[in-house]
């Protein structure tokens, strides 16, 4: 079968490796159709590295994935041959503390696709599976949404996280594919009030789409002064989304007393500071997002019945041979670029 390596920083190359595994008891063959360039992918690509998990070259990045069961294992109980499913990329480990206590996400002993260390991407024409990881999408839900659906788990989560109300006041610094699955979640939650920022004009445009009440691009205006204007007595939420020293000490700026700073994104670098000073005088709370603990059935569910429409975040469409220029695309913000789909194989 054929897949995507990343060979070094910045070049991949598509090249035939060993068929899968038959699967195991509990475990399912998916036929990978789609699978979504992601920021960490970007990391990854960039430098090589996410904090410790440094790449071994050659190495098989992707994680946002949906496909089709084209084989069960003996034990499997939920699927069958033919379903398609998005996929949760977690692997966890099931007998940790972590696990029993509800926290697979971070799972002492996970393995995460496309991560260093863990196991292979999904940019690749199969994936052998735990039947756990994989879930039925309905009949009316496209292979390409499904991909989608992994970020927006994230984002769901997020919001879970948060605990918004209606009329709750909220801040999405960076409109990047997350950011912008934060603003969906949380308009699908309640009624909320949302500001969207980022460097990217096309990127806010999206997020106007997405039902962004107010948008600004920090080159072109003071988010700082402009939001606390129209907002004087601060955001609820700040959901940090860029990755980013400045969008970090926005957020601190925005934030009323005892407000909430969620963090998404992924800084390249290994440190960041608070302006402690802000931290203790507000009584500000930090909370840091690990992926999407248990919201991939949810989030098929509010996709399914039209709360979010997923399809607004995709933008730009690749075949497999395809991936190095995708990943070139996205890393260097071409054409608008702000959700891309890898299309593997014809199911898509």
């Amino acid at each position: 079968m054929q897949a995507a390596f990343l060979t070094e920083v910045g070049h991949l190359e598509v090249r035939e490796t060993s068929d899968p595994r038959p699967p195991g008891p509990r475990e399912v063959l998916v036929r990978v159709a789609t699978v979504g360039v992601c920021g960490s992918d970007l990391h990854y690509y960039r430098t090589g590295r996410i904090g410790a998990q440094a790449v071994e070259f050659p190495w098989i990045p992707g994680h946002e994935c949906a496909g089709t069961v084209v084989e069960a294992g003996a034990q499997a109980e939920r699927l069958r041959p033919g379903q398609r499913v998005a996929i949760d990329p977690l692997l966890p480990c099931g007998r940790c503390d972590q696990c029993r206590a509800g926290r697979k996400h971070t799972c002492r002993s996970q393995k995460f696709l496309g991560s260093p260390g863990q196991a292979p991407g999904a940019l690749t024409e199969y994936l052998v599976l735990p039947e756990e990881c994989c879930f039925p999408i309905p009949g009316a839900m496209t292979l390409v949404e499904a991909a989608v659906v992994e970020p927006f788990s994230i984002a769901l989560y997020a919001q879970r996280m948060a605990g918004l109300g209606a009329g709750s006041k909220i801040a999405v610094l960076g409109a990047g594919p997350i950011g912008l699955c934060v603003l969906l979640a949380c308009r699908a939650a309640a009624h909320v009030t949302g500001y969207v920022t980022d460097l990217l004009d096309e990127r806010l445009a999206v997020a106007r789409a997405c039902g962004a009440d107010w948008t600004g691009n920090p080159r072109g205006v003071n988010i700082v002064a402009a939001l606390t204007r129209t907002e004087p007595q601060g955001m609820d939420f700040v959901f940090e989304c860029a990755g980013e020293q400045e969008t970090l000490d926005q957020a601190l700026e925005l934030l009323k007393p005892g407000g909430t700073l969620l963090i998404l994104g992924i800084p390249e670098a290994d440190r960041v500071s608070f302006n402690i000073d802000l931290l203790r005088r507000k009584e500000l709370e930090i909370r840091n997002v690990r992926r999407q603990n248990q919201c991939v059935a949810p989030a098929i569910d509010l996709a399914a019945r039209g709360a979010v429409n997923l399809r607004t975040l995709v933008t730009h469409h690749f075949t497999l041979s395809q991936t190095a220029a995708a990943f070139e695309t996205v890393a260097n913000y071409r054409d608008g670029a702000v959700k891309a789909i890898i299309h593997i194989s014809e199911d898509s």
